[in-house]
């Protein structure tokens, strides 16, 4: 082989800390390792990573996780098809207000524990008591209409008794721009990745009241979207992309790197914020506000727990969302274009070489497993969840017709 790359592969990322695993393979070598040249353009906000690499600027980038299907789906003015070869981790997200709610959902009866049935409760108290006073409704931002975020959001508003289409307002809010829209009073809350919540903690004008790793323990959240026409062309540079990618995230993963990786991160071109801004993400350790700190099992994975297999299973499931909140109507060919966006066949043959732990289903049922579980594999053993949804509902992907007329029902209560 010549010295130099084989493979040119541009990818587009937003300043969030689950770009980790991709900052990472381009910084510290992993990429270059395999024989790629890996180019990383940062971006202000979701949209722009949508058109550029609609238009073919990006090969690849990080993504939300529904985004793809929302391209595939045709929800977007500019799209190109999209597929999601590998997740960049699980969970990373909070749900963060404004002091002056807190304040309101405290008298209520919320604590600083993150529960999110004891906060839902208290800010649906809140809610009523604002609405009983004529005062204007809650605006809570989100990163954008297709993303984990926004149906994280809505999925615990809901379950707790709070409409999120009539009694709250949810705006739209770049990632990097949330923590200070909070502090000018332009939003009263918002559901963003890391760092941007513990920002707003550190400034002192936020409180974080829950998080996602507790609305659906180890939960799907950004993944890697491809061109799927550059993936069709290039399948030896996608397949050597997955590889460092593997690598990278499994560096991640490891505590005694974590240091390296908050630093890393801290640079101007990626976050730009100190490196005691990052540590949260990486340890599970969250100051919340108000001088109250929690730790939390399993806050972010970015490899831990088949974090970088693309089920299908997780797909569906924002597809169900997309569907629940209007975005898209359920039919036979939406589902298959849902069903058909996530590849863990490239995730598998990429990765089969190493003789790595790799999943022997492509789907599995949501919210199943209490309690952290061995599975079968191909390669090492894996070991998945606690997976649990904090209702105690369960998404089998195989009964998706029960689960979104459930849905439609529970959302016609009062």
């Amino acid at each position: 082989m010549s010295m130099g790359a084989e493979h040119q592969i541009t990818a587009g990322f937003m300043p969030l800390f689950d770009s980790a695993v991709l900052v990472a393979a381009s910084e510290l070598g992993f990429a270059a390792r395999e024989g790629i040249d890996l180019t990383l353009h940062r971006e202000t906000s979701w949209a722009n990573i949508r058109d550029r690499i609609a238009i073919g600027h990006f090969h690849l980038a990080h993504m939300l996780g529904p985004m793809p299907l929302a391209c595939n789906l045709g929800l977007t003015p500019l799209a190109s098809e999209t597929i999601v070869p590998f997740s960049l981790g699980l969970g990373g997200n909070c749900v963060t207000i404004s002091n002056a709610v807190w304040a309101g959902m405290a008298a209520h009866g919320a604590e600083p524990d993150l529960d999110p049935a004891r906060a839902g409760a208290a800010l649906g108290a809140l809610i009523r008591e604002s609405a009983a006073a004529g005062r204007d409704p809650l605006r809570f931002a989100v990163v954008h209409p297709h993303s984990g975020h926004n149906y994280e959001l809505r999925y615990w508003l809901a379950a707790c008794g709070i409409d999120p289409t009539r009694e709250i307002e949810i705006v739209i809010v770049p990632p990097p721009f949330m923590a200070d829209a909070l502090a000018t009073g332009r939003i009263d809350g918002y559901c963003v990745g890391e760092p941007w919540n513990s920002a707003a903690v550190a400034a002192g004008t936020g409180h974080i009241v829950t998080v996602k790793a507790q609305i659906w323990r180890n939960s799907p959240e950004k993944v890697i979207g491809v061109r799927k026409v550059w993936a069709e062309q290039s399948p030896d540079a996608l397949a050597a992309l997955l590889r460092a990618l593997h690598h990278s995230a499994r560096w991640c993963q490891d505590p005694a790197n974590h240091g390296e990786l908050a630093a890393v991160m801290a640079q101007p071109g990626f976050l730009g914020l100190p490196p005691a801004v990052q540590m949260p993400i990486l340890t599970g350790h969250l100051q919340l506000g108000g001088g109250a700190a929690l730790d939390i099992d399993d806050f972010f994975l970015p490899f831990d727990k088949a974090a970088n297999f693309p089920w299908k299973s997780h797909a569906l499931w924002f597809y169900t969302q997309m569907v629940r909140w209007g975005h898209v109507e359920h039919t036979p060919g939406n589902l298959t274009i849902a069903r058909d966006c996530y590849r863990p066949d490239l995730y598998r043959s990429a990765l089969k070489p190493l003789g790595v732990a790799l999943p022997g289903a492509n789907s599995k049922v949501e919210g199943a497993l209490r309690v952290a579980t061995a599975v079968g594999a191909t390669g090492a053993g894996l070991v998945l969840g606690p997976d649990g949804f904090f209702d105690g509902q369960i998404f089998d992907p195989d009964e998706i017709e029960g689960y979104i007329a459930g849905q439609k029902s529970a959302r016609a209560q009062p």
